[in-house]
Formats: C-alpha cells, sequence, structure tokens
C-alpha cells in the first residue's frame, strides 16, 4: 500500500532551510525501515514537505504516522534549537 503525506509547519511559517530538509529526509528514512516501510519520495520546502510511503498491510498508519512526526520533530529541534521558536 501507499501512503502519501504532507506535513505542514504551524501557520504556514518558512521554517525549513536545506541542511533541515536533508536532516529530514534521513530521519523520516530512518523511521521507515524501523516499520519495513520504504520512503519512496520526499520533497520539501519552507513551509511543508511531502513524503510518499510504500508500508506492508501490516503496519499500522496511526502508528506510523504518530512515528515520524515525533521522532522528526525531537531530532530536528536538538539539532536546530531555533526552529522551536517558530
Amino acid at each position: 500500500m501507499q501512503l502519501d503525506l504532507v506535513f505542514v509547519t504551524k501557520y504556514r511559517r518558512h521554517s525549513f532551510t536545506k541542511a533541515m530538509l536533508e536532516l529530514l529526509e534521513d530521519v523520516l528514512r530512518t523511521v521507515c525501515i524501523d516499520f519495513e516501510s520504504d520512503l519512496v519520495e520526499f520533497d520539501g520546502e519552507k513551509d511543508h514537505v511531502h513524503v510518499l510511503i510504500n508500508y506492508p498491510l501490516t503496519v499500522q498508519i496511526s502508528k506510523l504516522v504518530n512515528s515520524l512526526k515525533g521522532v522528526s520533530s525531537r531530532l530536528l529541534r536538538k539539532e536546530y534549537p531555533k526552529i522551536a521558536r517558530h
């Protein structure tokens, strides 16, 4: 099955830089591997990120999305503390 997700920053603020998007792609790819899923496409701009994921039917979508959002948020805030102000 395929899952197409769009993650948007709060108030659509322009928070992401190119370096942040590269880190974010690596983090999301790692989380997908943990869920035995495959990150097919990743693209992002300053205020949102598009993600296309292939996942097995045994994976609960809600747990996958919660993990993607939680882990990526935690690691981005740790690496770039100024993003927490946005």
